[in-house]
């Protein structure tokens, strides 16, 4: 836990440094800075009070300790005769939209949790159980069937699937709805189920592929250890032995990088949501991008960072529960 404490103010410093610490030292000046965060047809004189306001002028280190004091404290912006407060933790504060990136960021963030949370559970099923049974008939033609449908999935990116996931079973067949439909589970849970079974689908097809390969090659290798054969020869039910025995010491990589794909997907599932145009994290630092909004990407990259640091701390507990090798050691 101290570690990721730690963790999270490197990835500040380094934030910082990317938006801020880069561009100064490849000569941007403070007037092309404050144009990122003015908008592309903002005047000189707004310009020039986008770097009195956000102390562009400041020296870097200035700029860097108001930086991490706006996320654990908050911070104040002067817009001429009002000022604009942003509130603890202040990712930022977007001028195009009038209104710190926080609350903006926890608006999406239910889309993007609705799309991370029913991918991740069907991609862990699936390719898990497929990893497992392909590592069991080994050489079978189920086998093969199983990796080489899992290596399309990895190599097929995933605008391709989306795109032709949308074409084929929502303007073709009409099975499910075309992109743009999302709807809140708040206001009608059937229209937001069906509106994202098909991302759902589509996303997990390329994490799936993933995991079944890794699980199958895990299983492969942790088959042929002793204490299975000990197992076995204890006269367990096969069940047991794969599934108490084999199973659980193949879980530990499989929870690192299943950790990482949902602390990334939290932080914003890019290229989904633009695909299928779902209203989440993704599709708004796009929107950022597109905007030239700065304050928005920044948050967005803050954001992503803290989900990826809590995932790995949760992994790193959950290693205890999953392997008893690592509460022995």
């Amino acid at each position: 836990m101290i570690a990721a404490v730690l963790m999270l103010a490197v990835v500040s410093a380094a934030t910082f440094a990317i938006f801020f610490l880069i561009p100064r030292a490849l000569g941007q000046t403070p007037e092309g800075m404050a144009s990122r965060y003015v908008g592309r047809d903002a005047t000189p004189e707004a310009i020039q009070g986008a770097v009195k306001r956000l102390h562009l002028d400041d020296p870097l280190i200035v700029q860097y300790g108001r930086f991490a004091k706006g996320i654990v404290a908050g911070e104040d912006y002067s817009l001429g005769p009002r000022k604009a407060e942003c509130p603890a933790p202040c990712f930022g504060y977007s001028f195009n939209n009038n209104q710190p990136v926080w609350p903006t960021l926890l608006d999406r963030l239910p889309a993007t949790m609705s799309l991370a949370a029913g991918a991740a559970i069907l991609w862990l099923i699936a390719g898990v159980s497929i990893g497992i049974v392909s590592a069991l008939r080994r050489g079978t033609a189920l086998d093969r069937a199983a990796m080489t449908v899992a290596l399309a999935g990895v190599s097929l990116p995933i605008y391709f699937t989306g795109l032709v996931s949308l074409s084929v079973f929502a303007y073709t067949l009409g099975i499910f709805p075309g992109g743009g439909t999302y709807t809140s589970i708040s206001e009608n849970p059937i229209a937001w189920f069906q509106a994202l079974v098909l991302p759902w689908i589509t996303l997990a097809f390329l994490y799936a592929a993933l995991y079944a390969r890794l699980t199958r090659a895990g299983m492969l290798e942790t088959m042929g250890e002793d204490y299975i054969r000990t197992a076995r020869a204890k006269g367990l039910k096969e069940s047991t032995v794969v599934t108490k025995h084999a199973l659980r010491a193949t879980l530990t990589p499989i929870l690192t990088i299943f950790g990482l794909d949902v602390g990334l997907l939290l932080g914003g599932a890019v290229l989904t949501e633009s695909t299928f145009s779902i209203p989440g994290v993704g599709k708004l630092v796009i929107d950022a991008i597109r905007g030239n909004d700065l304050p928005v990407v920044l948050g967005v990259t803050m954001f992503a960072a803290f989900f990826i640091v809590l995932a790995n701390l949760i992994v790193d507990i959950l290693y205890a529960v999953v392997d008893p090798r690592v509460r022995l050691s």
